[in-house]
């Protein structure tokens, strides 16, 4: 009904028009005169630079949606991989907390076994190591379980040696293994000198892995605490002056003819897998004078 009340609008409307057509030619003349003339001379730097700032903001604004998903992309790619980083990082760290510690364990292990080897150096004969396989420390016996028996000649009697002091002797010997008891084991006593003075005395086990007791003491008798006690090696056994206990308490009874005297082992009783196994060396004969030489003369000649 409105194309029957307005003919000439619809007439209008798909009519050609030649003026349009001319200047839309016109420009486009112009435009490729100003590219060619641009791109000739280079006069058109600050009209681009113009241009450029003012479609700027719709660049933007057309090119925000697609940074902005890149953006959470990357930020949750980043994330993931860090997760991942920290999780690797901190597996390693366990693992590497476990390899230390087992470093540090092998640092103090060759340590001790440093000085054991030292220790040895300090007697006459030679010493053996022995590991500790088993450890029995109740309230009425202290023995050990070394590693060494009848197949390293290891027999009855033979004393144990550590660092730092004496530690006990073996009590039974089988095929591959003896078992040793401490010097703090009840049954056992060792043959000692004050260091200080040179008095000798018995110390002997308490039962407590910390305590000997030197019970043959008089009152009279010139100890007091702090004096180191080591062995006499009369016996024949022990080595001679190794260190055995330091005196700890001293307590004299005038009612009682022996003065109470109590020391604690140098040896680590208690620490410690390695000892030594001590075997006496033999006391070698001092080596005989030459005898003189006599030079024999020949008949009918004189010696010059």
């Amino acid at each position: 009904m409105s194309l029957l009340r307005h003919p000439r609008r619809s007439v209008h409307l798909f009519s050609g028009n030649p003026a349009g057509a001319l200047r839309m030619l016109l420009l486009m003349v112009t435009c490729i005169a100003l590219m060619f003339y641009d791109h000739q001379r280079g006069h058109l730097g600050r009209v681009h630079a113009a241009l450029s700032t003012l479609v700027y903001p719709v660049q933007a604004a057309v090119n925000a949606p697609y940074a902005l998903a890149d953006w959470a992309q990357e930020k949750l790619a980043t994330h993931a991989e860090l997760v991942n980083k920290n999780t690797a990082l901190r597996r390693q760290l366990r693992v590497d907390s476990v390899q230390l510690q087992r470093f540090a364990a092998l640092e103090q292990e060759n340590a001790r076994l440093r000085k054991l080897l030292r220790a040895g150096t300090k007697v006459a004969g030679h010493v053996v190591l022995a590991r500790l396989l088993a450890v029995d420390m109740d309230s009425f016996r202290h023995t050990v379980i070394i590693n060494r028996g009848m197949y390293d000649k290891v027999h009855d009697g033979q004393i144990l040696l550590d660092a730092h002091g004496i530690v006990g002797q073996v009590i039974r010997v089988g095929p591959v293994s003896s078992e040793a008891a401490l010097i703090t084991d009840p049954s056992q006593a060792i043959q000692v000198q004050i260091n200080r003075t040179g008095l000798r005395t018995l110390a002997i086990g308490t039962a407590d892995v910390d305590v000997l007791s030197l019970p043959y003491l008089p009152n009279s008798a010139d100890v007091k605490q702090g004096d180191l006690l080591v062995s006499s090696g009369l016996d024949g056994r022990y080595p001679p002056d190794y260190p055995v206990a330091v005196v700890t308490a001293v307590h004299r009874d005038p009612a009682q003819p022996f003065a109470t005297v109590v020391a604690r082992p140098v040896a680590d009783l208690d620490h410690g897998h390695d000892v030594l196994l001590y075997f006496p060396g033999k006391t070698s004969s001092p080596p005989a004078e030459p005898e003189p030489r006599t030079v024999k003369r020949t008949p009918g000649k004189k010696s010059r």
